[in-house]
């Protein structure tokens, strides 16, 4: 009986108002960022459902977290005139339901060979208690260049 009053109390409880999910939000996109910059990639990855990231880019999709890793690591690893310097701005969050949200927003991945612009279309899902991102869609084009 004391179980099922204290679930109760939980399902009852107010959920969180979008203003603070939206800064969970950012917080997790932020730290992603800083780790990127430092040349951290599994703290990068720490942003991602693991293992079931949908993760799409250049056409195609990743084969999971860690295959999104051993990408990252493969082609952005090493010297960190190959990993760039990471920028996400212009950051619109909807709060679709107490456990989904959706971002959308720019990026700028600024290196001396082949810098990037583009835009990220991700769906959040709080699981844990713990927003990650479940499914990331990467528009990107060569920055300095027309776009498409």
């Amino acid at each position: 009986m004391k179980a099922l009053a204290a679930l109760l109390l939980v399902a009852a409880a107010p959920a969180p108002p979008a203003g603070a999910e939206r800064a969970a939000i950012l917080h997790v996109v932020t730290d992603m960022e800083r780790a990127w910059n430092r040349g951290d990639f599994a703290g990068y990855m720490a942003g991602f459902a693991n293992p079931g990231v949908v993760f799409v880019s250049g056409g195609r999709m990743q084969a999971d977290w860690q295959g999104t890793l051993d990408h990252y690591v493969r082609d952005y690893g090493g010297a960190p005139e190959r990993r760039g310097t990471l920028h996400f701005y212009d950051m619109k969050v909807d709060v679709l339901a107490p456990d989904a949200a959706m971002l959308v927003g720019h990026y700028h991945l600024e290196r001396p060979e082949h810098p990037q612009e583009g835009i990220n279309t991700r769906l959040f899902r709080k699981i844990d208690g713990r927003w990650v991102i479940a499914m990331n869609h990467v528009s990107s084009y060569e920055a300095h260049a027309p776009a498409p």
